[in-house]
């Protein structure tokens, strides 16, 4: 642990031993002369302006020293420095050993002086390697807004206060990991957010345990929320849409933007909120309204489709004579369920495949793909036409959603229909649907307060006829002052006033 003495030449040894200056080639020490006195600084290359560095240089170089000679030295002559040489945009002086270590390995600039004592000053230098604010490949619209969350938590701060002009959005910074110390922002609009759902994220945030967010928004995720490792249903909605974000906001959510991810939490989320789109509320409101519809039939198909079809071929007598078109004319040659869970992990496999291929290789294996699930594997007699047909309908219609953990969760469940109806018939479907809607009540939101089903559970007719109609006011965020939990701003406690860390 690094502890600083009021003596200069001591702590640039205590500061070089406990950075390890010597071993890391990256974390540069660079000793300017003022006049007769002497500063030091250290930061890490990559991390800083390098531009502005050496202006602020070359500025410290034309001073004759750090301060007046009636300024006394410690905490007097640091705050002297940064008041009255530190032409920079952000800048302070501390005496806090673990903020100066913090602050230096997260790219700022640490500077000792031989009167500072054991203060240091703290300049915020920093410049990221950081991509372009594109739009997101995962999340593209064919109206509206271009730009993306990166990997730099400024960055996107920057993207949903550029939306929300509005001095009570709220940017609570703080940080999560013994080690990675990573930064974390509770972003959310006082007076629309719940206070006390604000505070307990704080405190949930503040009380983490963790060595490293090895995986990002992930690694939050999983501590934040102790989820029921069997229920599929994913409880965080995540975006890289600053548009989507700032409206969710705006409408009182809380959103948690984690440095290194450009994956934005938004919480709470129920199960209707990921079936909505960025495309609904950039058509007018009868395009957004079919658009809807059609989402909502397409992905309810992707779950329930194949195992009625499969329920069909296993009780061919039952089937209406206006349906036996879909029943095959021939088996295969090995059983229906063999081929159905084939396809199944296939498509899983050719998936992972094609996120490690080269792209110039891509073509190749859609190509090889295409062969092996379709006349290769029907010439040869291990799948039969149908089959393919129902399958690839699934794979291509999961994607009428951009949520991953929904696709994967209906895919499931999916496959535990069709192992039941295998099992017990029509007794089998019902079992599996019973158990579908079990899943989807029990599940809770992130505050598990509101329902998972809200608003069907509980019953709000009109949020709930505005999931399946796009209203012509559905974006205007806010202006009918109530919350997305149904509360009313008015019946609503005072907003409590908290400090960055609990």
């Amino acid at each position: 642990m690094l502890e600083l003495c009021k003596n200069y030449r001591e702590n640039v040894k205590r500061v070089d031993k406990a950075f390890r200056v010597q071993e890391n080639f990256d974390l540069i020490k660079k000793v300017l002369y003022l006049g007769e006195e002497e500063i030091t600084l250290y930061y890490i290359d990559g991390f800083v302006d390098g531009g502005s560095m050496n202006k602020l240089m070359i500025y410290f170089l034309s001073l004759q020293g750090l301060g007046k000679p009636t300024v006394a030295g410690g905490e007097a002559a640091a705050r002297f420095f940064v008041e009255h040489h530190l032409p920079y945009v952000e800048g302070e002086y501390t005496a806090d050993t673990a903020l100066m270590e913090q602050m230096l390995l997260s790219g700022t600039t640490l500077i000792l002086g031989e009167t500072f004592e054991n203060y240091a000053v703290i300049v915020d230098s920093r410049t990221y390697p950081t991509r372009s604010v594109a739009e997101p490949e995962s999340d593209r619209v064919m109206m509206g807004a271009r730009d993306g969350f990166v990997e730099t938590i400024v960055f996107n701060t920057a993207l949903i206060r550029r939306r929300i002009r509005d001095p009570a959005l709220t940017m609570q910074y703080l940080t999560v990991g013994k080690r990675s110390r990573t930064d974390v922002v509770l972003c959310y609009l006082e007076g629309q957010a719940d206070p006390k759902y604000v505070a307990d994220l704080q405190k949930k945030l503040s009380s983490i345990d963790t060595g490293a967010l090895t995986m990002g928004h992930e690694s939050l995720a999983e501590l934040l929320i102790s989820d029921r490792w069997y229920n599929p249903f994913p409880k965080i909605r995540y975006t890289e849409r600053p548009d989507v974000a700032a409206a969710q906001i705006m409408e009182g959510s809380v959103a948690i933007l984690c440095d290194n991810s450009p994956e934005v939490m938004i919480l709470p989320s129920s199960f209707f909120d990921f079936t909505q789109e960025t495309n609904d509320f950039y058509f007018p409101p009868l395009t957004g309204t079919y658009i809807r519809i059609v989402r909502q039939i397409v992905f309810w198909a992707t779950l329930l489709l194949v195992p009625i079809w499969f329920l069909l071929t296993r009780n061919p007598q039952d089937t209406p004579t206006w349906l036996r078109f879909v029943l095959p004319e021939s088996q295969g040659k090995i059983s229906i369920f063999a081929q159905l869970m084939l396809v199944e992990f296939m498509i899983d496999g050719l998936r992972m495949a094609s996120m490690n291929t080269p792209s110039m290789l891509s073509n190749s294996l859609a190509v090889v793909g295409g062969l092996i699930l379709g006349d290769f594997a029907v010439d040869i007699g291990w799948l039969i036409p149908e089959v393919i047909v129902y399958m690839a309908f699934v794979a291509i219609a999961n994607f009428s959603q951009r949520s991953y953990q929904l696709g994967y969760a209906f895919k499931f469940l999916r496959i535990g229909l069709i192992i039941l109806i295998r099992l017990w018939n029509y007794t089998g479907l019902a079992i599996g649907c019973v158990g579908i809607l079990l899943l989807l009540a029990t599940n809770k939101t992130a505050n598990g307060r509101r329902g998972y089903l809200y608003p069907l559970l509980p019953f709000d007719g009109k949020a709930l006829l505005s999931l399946f109609v796009r209203l012509q006011k559905d974006r205007v965020a806010g202006a009918d002052g109530v919350r997305k939990d149904g509360t009313s701003k008015k019946d609503a406690p005072p907003p409590t006033h908290t400090s960055k860390t609990e």
